[in-house]
């Protein structure tokens, strides 16, 4: 009986440190990202616009106007008349749009865990159709308390974010001008 109760009383502590492992896992919803190494997924939607109008008027005019007569006794001299007119005008305008909108889910690694208890981040992705390559980046700093039950951070709950895409292909190399296009900027 009395190596029985020893037994048992062994077996609970064995178990009790086992269970001392899971302590931070919640019945209720998934596990959230806390440590290095763990990832979380990041629900990048952004939208971006932003417009610049700028318009420039100029205008100078000048005359000069010179008159001369005159005699010298009963002698005259011919009148001489001369007028210099100049003007100069300009008009400009210019008007700039950029508009963009993103949206897209990632999952990043924790990289570091900050001494507040913050978490820095990093992921990338890359997707490739049809000979066309798109790079998604992100990096930034999270607050625990912004991931979600289901382990999601939104984009603008990232301190510091860097969010970059980047494409390269066919279509990519379409919409860039040619060499000679180039060195015609380059020399005008």
């Amino acid at each position: 009986m009395r190596a029985l109760v020893i037994i048992l009383i062994a077996s609970l502590q064995v178990m009790a440190q086992s269970l001392n492992k899971y302590s931070k896992y919640s019945l209720f919803t998934d596990e959230k990202a806390c440590r290095v190494g763990d990832v979380v997924t990041v629900l990048v939607m952004e939208s971006s616009q932003a417009m610049n109008n700028a318009k420039t008027s100029a205008g100078r005019d000048s005359k000069i106007n010179l008159d001369f007569s005159g005699g010298v006794g009963n002698v005259t001299v011919p009148s001489v008349t001369g007028q210099t007119e100049t003007g100069n005008e300009f008009d400009g305008k210019g008007s700039t749009e950029s508009r963009g909108i993103v949206r897209t889910r990632i999952t990043a690694l924790v990289d570091s865990v900050l001494p507040n208890g913050n978490l820095h981040i990093k992921g990338k992705k890359k997707i490739s159709v049809n000979g066309q390559e798109q790079f998604i980046k992100v990096s930034g700093i999270i607050r625990p308390v912004d991931i979600k039950g289901n382990n999601v951070v939104e984009s603008y709950n990232i301190s510091n974010a860097e969010i970059t895409i980047e494409g390269s292909g066919m279509i990519d190399r379409m919409q860039s001008p040619g060499w000679l296009t180039k060195l015609f900027h380059w020399l005008f």
